[in-house]
């Protein structure tokens, strides 16, 4: 009778035997050879530094050994006796030594830095790699144990997908956290020297300056979808949830490289595409800054904005931060009073000419001109023109009726300021 016929399924057994004596005796080989191989077809694993190699060599063998004690539990015989061992397979789902588990074990035994190291596609060029060095020096005899080996491989390599998909939901967990830290940081001016290191951790790559923005929030938002609508508008963002507030660190994306692009780039336009992930109400823009290291300057601009806005009926959606200074002022924001008193009054006192008294008497008589040059003993051109100069020297018209208001307020909190000093 032939041997692999043997009544019983003996036969079968004693040639699983054999092959599981040789696979041992020839794991080392194997090993050798993956390493080999690997060196001589994959560019970056030569050009890695020596500890990795030696993590990466220790995964490959402790695949090996891996397929073959998964080869063993395969081969098991059944309990229930020996007509069912010579089926012609035995289920791997009867074996909890068979299972997938024995895969998952090769990388959940790698070292952590490795996963942060070596990429998922690099990962799947190794198990590539000793799969055709395995196949084609071990198994290329045995069309059963070849099977067994893809069988097994497809195991790997789903196990390696798991692993980078577990690496990168605890990265992206981490990271949500770490930037509702940053967020909070600068949001309330707190923890600015250790900004840097968390933004860069972060992955922030912008440029030019930087601009807070605070709205209201729409129900729970779709951080991700709110990202990625920002990225396609050119800019990098940063974003954290304040109750029912979203609180936003704007730049300008490092990566829009055309002139095209770095010419038509404005928070503005950004926040007004990113307008539907808002709720209903206000949505601020705090001033720009230089960095994001003094990003909380702009936060405190727009959140003060954000209480006071509602003081200006006719406010449009979105708002500048400095367009609300006299709400802001008013509600008690003393970077606002601030901001009055540098950019308006002391420009204006500054001048040679008379100009902050020009401003004084035209507010003081109703904004008419013959009433300023009446007060003033001048003619009305001349009044004209020195408004015109306070226009130039502030940015803000006196002839408008919303830059009136703002200067009118610079003026008291001027005049009360130079009252105590």
């Amino acid at each position: 009778m032939n041997d692999h016929t043997v009544s019983g399924g003996g036969s079968r057994a004693g040639d699983r035997a054999q092959t599981l004596a040789r696979l041992r005796s020839v794991s080392g080989e194997m090993a050798t050879a993956t390493l080999q191989r690997l060196d001589e077809t994959l560019p970056w694993y030569a050009a890695l530094p020596p500890a990795r190699r030696s993590a990466i060599g220790l995964v490959a063998q402790s695949g090996i050994q891996s397929f073959i004690n998964w080869f063993a539990g395969r081969g098991r015989p059944s309990d229930t006796g020996a007509a069912e061992s010579a089926s012609a397979t035995v289920d791997p789902s009867s074996h909890p030594h068979a299972d997938a588990w024995v895969a998952a074990d090769i990388f959940g035994n790698a070292p952590r830095e490795l996963i942060r190291s070596v990429s998922l596609q690099q990962t799947l060029q190794l198990v590539q790699v000793v799969i055709s060095v395995v196949q084609e020096q071990f198994t290329s005899d045995d069309p059963e144990l070849r099977l067994a080996f893809l069988t097994y491989s497809r195991d790997v390599a789903f196990a390696a997908a798991d692993v980078y998909a577990k690496a990168a939901e605890a990265r992206g967990q981490w990271d949500d956290r770490l930037e509702a830290l940053v967020v909070d940081s600068v949001l309330n001016g707190e923890s600015a020297d250790e900004l840097p290191s968390r933004v860069a951790a972060l992955g922030w790559q912008a440029v030019g300056e930087v601009s807070a923005v605070i709205a209201s929030a729409h129900g729970v938002p779709d951080l991700d979808q709110l990202r990625r609508q920002a990225r396609q508008l050119g800019a990098e963002l940063l974003v954290g949830v304040q109750a029912d507030r979203l609180v936003l660190v704007l730049a300008e994306s490092e990566h829009e490289d055309s002139a095209e692009r770095l010419a038509a780039f404005s928070v503005q336009r950004v926040v007004s595409g990113l307008m539907p992930h808002f709720g209903e109400g206000p949505i601020m823009i705090g001033p720009p800054v230089p960095t994001v290291l003094e990003a909380s300057t702009s936060a405190q601009a727009a959140q003060a904005g954000f209480t006071a806005v509602a003081g200006w009926q006719s406010a449009p959606r979105p708002t500048l931060a400095d367009d609300v200074l006299p709400e802001r002022a008013l509600a008690g924001d003393p970077l606002a009073r601030v901001t009055l008193i540098q950019r308006a009054y002391v420009p204006l006192a500054q001048q040679t000419t008379d100009l902050l008294g020009t401003l004084r008497a035209y507010l003081e008589n109703g904004r008419s001109l013959e009433g300023t040059a009446r007060a003033l003993y001048v003619h009305p051109n001349t009044v004209r023109y020195r408004l015109r100069r306070i226009a130039e020297v502030v940015g803000w018209d006196p002839t408008e009726p919303r830059d009136a208001l703002i200067l009118q307020t610079a003026l008291i909190l001027g005049a009360i300021n130079d009252a105590h000093e």
